[in-house]
Parts: structure tokens; C-alpha cells; sequence
């Protein structure tokens, strides 16, 4: 039986907030007891893409990932944490795989059209190589540790069928070496900010973060976008535009939440109340995790170690990849 093997990851650009939760975190914490092996990067190299003039940012945010990582239950001793940058094999396959992608099929990508679109501020009119090409260095990621499970949300499959197209075109010429992965979709849904904006980062500054502390998450929540229609505490309000609302189907148990919406188109709830109530909740539910984390920020010395060892194993696997990717195309020089 073919074994499954899982990567997935983060750039390290910012702490992980509660949409990085719902909507991969928590899905890894349980797909890590499900697979044979799970490799989790932190991808240091990719978030220079559009971090190059800033280096110290993703430098620092390093550990803060791998801290947010544990602090949710990821278990260094079912996944294995590593770091991109420390993994030479993946800048090789990188190159290798440049042969492979025309730049006309690179701007094709939806993803990649999508960001670059978003990233104007950055790049204006010009567009760096390493960003472009950046659905070539994670099919390098991917392939570089046989993954076969790829847990992806929709905007990102592009992504994952051009790694399949990279890994088709290297095989009918050297011969099947390479697997192709499979995205497994979340059915989590990407979480809304609390202003309402589709899309919740650090940026917009609608994010509630897994480090925030009881008064930080407070402040945040009594700002959360509610019904503009609804003037006066007894006018009768409309749950579904309301981010309070929102936030209290998430976070807020289902006597709670339907309370919470019955009260609102009533009119007998004043949305001061229904923030302060669902501030409690999302503090009390983040708790755990809060404390957790904690515990490794005044331990920083198990964080390094679980990251060195974790690139050690992860180093020992690309390895292996890459000898049967050199031998395949003939590049195994001197070999005895």
C-alpha cells in the first residue's frame, strides 16, 4: 500500500490568526494522526518573494509560526517542522523544474494572476522572476518529499494541478520518478474579518491573532462591522450583515448564537451586550491555546530544537529524492 505523505505549511510573515485556525490549523492537528508522514514547512524563502526588502520581518516570524504551530496541537512527534531555507535540495529541484514551465503558462496561473494583482503596491509594473515562478518552487516543495496530500482551500488548487503538470513533463522525460500529489480540498470556508472584508489579515487590520490577549481581543471585537441600518439599541436588526453575529456562530454555543440573532431582529439586544458577550466567548475559546503558546514563548530553546531536528529529518528525505532525481537525469557524476 503506496504511503501517505502530507506537506503543507505557512510563509512566515506575521502570527497565525483565528483564519489560519478555522481554516488549515485545525484540519492539520487532525490530519497528522491520519497519514504516514506529515512534513510541515516554514516557508522562509517564499515569503521573500514579496518580503525581499525586509528580511529581518521574516527572519523574526519565524519561531512565531513554529510557537503558533504547537500551541494549536501540531505534534513534533507525528509532523515533522522544518524550514525551506535549510533544505538546499528544494533551490535544486527549483532549477530543474524552471526547464520544464514556459513564463506564458506561469502568468496563466489564476493564483499567481490573482496576487500579482494584489501585490501592486509592492511590484507596480514589475513583476519579480522569484515571484512569478514561485508555483515552481513549491512543486519543488512537494515533490521533494513524495508528498501524495496536499490540504489546499480552493484558490490555491492552480497551484497544486501545475505542480501535477511539472511532475508529468519531468516523468515523460526521465521516467517515472515523481509522484503526483493530490490536493485535499478544506471544506472550512475562509473566515471574514471582522469588518466584513472576504479576506482576513494582518494588512487590513481585521484579524483576530491565536497571541492576542483578553484586552487586545476585547478592543478588536467592540470595533467588529454590525448592522449599519441599526441606529438605536432598540431598532430591529438584520444577523446576516452583522460580523457579531458572524463571529457568534463560530465562537458562541448554538443556544448562543440563535439567542444572539432572536434578540437582534427583535430589537432587545443592544450590540454593545452582544459584542462584550462574544469577546468572553472567543477569549475563553482561545484560551488553551493561549497558554500554551506561553509556555514556548519562555521556552525558546524547545522551539529551536524541534525546528533543528525537524529540518535534520527533513533534510535526510529530500536527500534521498534528489538522488533518484540526478540519477534519473544523469547527472550522478562519479558515482561509485
Amino acid at each position: 500500500m503506496e504511503k501517505k505523505i502530507m506537506l503543507t505549511g505557512d510563509r512566515p510573515t506575521g502570527k497565525l490568526h483565528i483564519g489560519h485556525y478555522f481554516g488549515s490549523l485545525k484540519n492539520r492537528v487532525k490530519m497528522q494522526n491520519e497519514v504516514d508522514e506529515c512534513y510541515i514547512l516554514v516557508a522562509d524563502v517564499q515569503a521573500l518573494t514579496d518580503n525581499f526588502n525586509n528580511p529581518e520581518k521574516v527572519r523574526k516570524n519565524v519561531r512565531e509560526v513554529v510557537i503558533d504551530y504547537l500551541s494549536v496541537g501540531i505534534d513534533p512527534e507525528k509532523a515533522t517542522i522544518y524550514l525551506q531555507s535549510m533544505i538546499p535540495e528544494v533551490a535544486e529541484l527549483t532549477v530543474f523544474y524552471s526547464n520544464l514551465v514556459t513564463i506564458a503558462r506561469l502568468e496563466r496561473n489564476p493564483t499567481v494572476k490573482t496576487e500579482i494583482a494584489q501585490k501592486k503596491e509592492i511590484f507596480g509594473e514589475s513583476v519579480t522572476y522569484g515571484f512569478l515562478g514561485y508555483p515552481v518552487s513549491q512543486a519543488a516543495d512537494i515533490t521533494a518529499f513524495d508528498a501524495t496530500i496536499v490540504p489546499v482551500g480552493e484558490d490555491q488548487l492552480p497551484l497544486i494541478e501545475q505542480c501535477r503538470e511539472i511532475v508529468r513533463k519531468f516523468n515523460s522525460i526521465y521516467g517515472e520518478i515523481l509522484r503526483e500529489p493530490e490536493a485535499y480540498l478544506s471544506q472550512t470556508k475562509r473566515i471574514k474579518g471582522l469588518d466584513g472584508n472576504e479576506k482576513m489579515g494582518k494588512s487590513l487590520g481585521n484579524a483576530i491573532y491565536l497571541s492576542d490577549s483578553e484586552e487586545e481581543i476585547t478592543s478588536k471585537v467592540m470595533s467588529a462591522v454590525t448592522d449599519p441600518n441599526r441606529i438605536r439599541k432598540d431598532d430591529k436588526g438584520n444577523p446576516e450583515v452583522c460580523m457579531v453575529a458572524y463571529y457568534h456562530n463560530l465562537f458562541s454555543s448554538k443556544d448562543e448564537y440563535e439567542t444572539a440573532c432572536k434578540e437582534c431582529k427583535e430589537g432587545c439586544r443592544g450590540c454593545v451586550a452582544c459584542k462584550k458577550q462574544l469577546a468572553k466567548n472567543i477569549s475563553e475559546y482561545l484560551r488553551p491555546i493561549r497558554e500554551k503558546r506561553k509556555y514556548y514563548e519562555e521556552h525558546p530553546e524547545l522551539v529551536d530544537e524541534i525546528l533543528i531536528k525537524g529540518t535534520e529529518k527533513a533534510r535526510e528525505k529530500a536527500k534521498n529524492v534528489m538522488l533518484k532525481v540526478k540519477e534519473a537525469m544523469k547527472l550522478d557524476y562519479f558515482k561509485e
